[in-house]
Formats: C-alpha cells, structure tokens, sequence
C-alpha cells in the first residue's frame, strides 16, 4: 500500500524534469519517478522539459525534438500522469501553441527583457515564469513584471538562476529572494543552472553538480517558495546540461532536508 500523502505545503513547490525532451518514453519515466518522490511528502509538482533550446553553445549541440514532437511529448506526460507541464518559448509565434499544451509558460533568463515575447506569453492568459538574466540584479526584474502585468496577466512566478561571475561561472547572491519577493510575487531558485559553468566545456556548458543541494537550501532558508531542478538517472548520458543535473535517486533526501528547513522558519 502506497503511503498516504502529507497535507501540501503552499510554500514550497518543485519545477522538474530533464532539461531537454530526449523520448516520449524517457519523459515519462522521469515524470513518474519524481511524482513518486514528491508525492509522499506532499510537495506540488511542475513537471518541466524543453521541446527546444534555442541557445545552446554549439551549432552541434542537441536542441531537442522542436515544437511540434516535444509538444506532443508533454502533452502525453501530462495526461498519462496528471501533472501540470512547463516548457520555454523563444519566440513569439510559439507561444500560441505552445499555450495550448503547457500549464505554465517560461521565458528564458537570456529573453527576459524581450518586450515583445513578455507581451504575447502575458496575453496567452497562462502561469509565466520569469526566469532573472544573469546580465540582471534582481530589482531589475520589476521591469519585466510590469511588461506581464500590462496585459492583464498577474500569474507570475519568478526565477532566480544566478548572475554572471566572470567568464565561464555563475554566483547566487541570497539577496535576491527577498528581493524578488518583494514584488509580491512566489520566487524560485534554479538550483541547476545557478551552479552551471556557461560554455566552460569550450563546445557545451560545464556546471558544478555537487554544489546543487547547497544553493537549492540556501535559497529555502532565504524565503525561497519553489526549487527548479534538472533532474536525469543518469546525468553523464543526459543529451544536454549533464553537468548540472541533479541524480534523481538523490532528490527525495534532497526534498526532506528542504522540508526541515522550511518547517524551522
């Protein structure tokens, strides 16, 4: 018998999934493994996935299955597991199809000042997550709020992914949750990208995976609501972002010792 779930916690959700679509079958796999993880401990989960991305390293590098195939993908996740689905747009003629399928619409950290696709995702009339560029600090972000608010759309979450630290690495700085909070709105820690080393492999991104935990119970401690995770069973086969996906046999401890956390405060 399956254990019973615990009552939510409002407070703290997870966004996760692999950082790219690589299989239908694969997808499903993962979402039910983290379903499996967050469900007895009563964690909100988002699954998420890129159908493309667009701003990979090198003209080699995998992108993804594109619109069209990793729309069907999620589509299929979310009917075979009942979980909510969350995936980037790049431009603006996605963001209608892709409204259709996601339950929460994502504007990379490297768009998040792009006025036109901030307009078209608000209109959509769908969850935006505003991902913070790492050329940004994060009171820099209301701008982007406002251009969502514009149209009438006030179902924002935000996303802190770390800021630019010299070349090829990234630092968190803690004082942006509070920061972000203070636009009124639930604030989220990439825990995986924050610890990415952008183009440090010289043909693809490096990243520092044991440093993942750390910054996502940081950010907890800090008032954070959610975590965003890139999770795969096998990270050193994964098709993109290897180095900065959390094992996913490690994120039920993981979601415990942030559970604690938060129940301290």
């Amino acid at each position: 018998m399956p254990a019973a779930s615990k009552k939510p916690d409002p407070g703290l959700f997870l966004i996760a999934g692999p950082c790219v679509l690589e299989t239908r079958a694969h997808a499903l796999r993962l979402a039910k493994t983290l379903a499996a993880a967050c469900r007895p401990l009563g964690v909100p989960l988002i699954f998420k996935a890129s159908f493309d991305k667009a701003n990979r390293t090198s003209l080699r590098s995998y992108r993804g299955p594109g619109l069209e195939a990793g729309l069907e993908m999620l589509k299929a996740v979310r009917a075979e597991t009942g979980l909510p689905v969350l995936s980037d747009v790049h431009e603006t003629w996605q963001v209608g199809p892709a409204a259709e399928v996601l339950d929460v619409l994502q504007v990379p950290a490297f768009l998040c000042r792009q006025t036109d696709l901030l307009l078209a995702v608000g209109r959509a009339g769908k969850p935006v997550n505003l991902k913070k560029g790492q050329f940004m600090s994060a009171s820099e972000m209301g701008a982007a709020v406002e251009k969502v608010l514009s149209v009438g759309n006030a179902s924002i979450l935000l996303t802190e992914r770390g800021t630019t630290f010299g070349y090829h690495n990234l630092v968190v700085d803690m004082r942006s949750i509070p920061t972000l909070k203070a636009f009124g709105l639930p604030v989220v820690i990439d825990a995986s990208h924050s610890v990415q080393r952008p183009g440090g492999e010289g043909t693809f991104s490096g990243g520092d995976r044991e440093f993942i935990s750390t910054i996502a119970r940081a950010a907890v401690a800090a008032g954070a609501d959610g975590v965003f995770l890139e999770v795969h069973e096998n990270p050193a086969r994964a098709l993109s972002d290897k180095d900065n996906a959390l094992i996913i046999k490690e994120l039920p401890k993981l979601l415990e010792s942030l559970l604690r956390i938060r129940k301290a405060l």
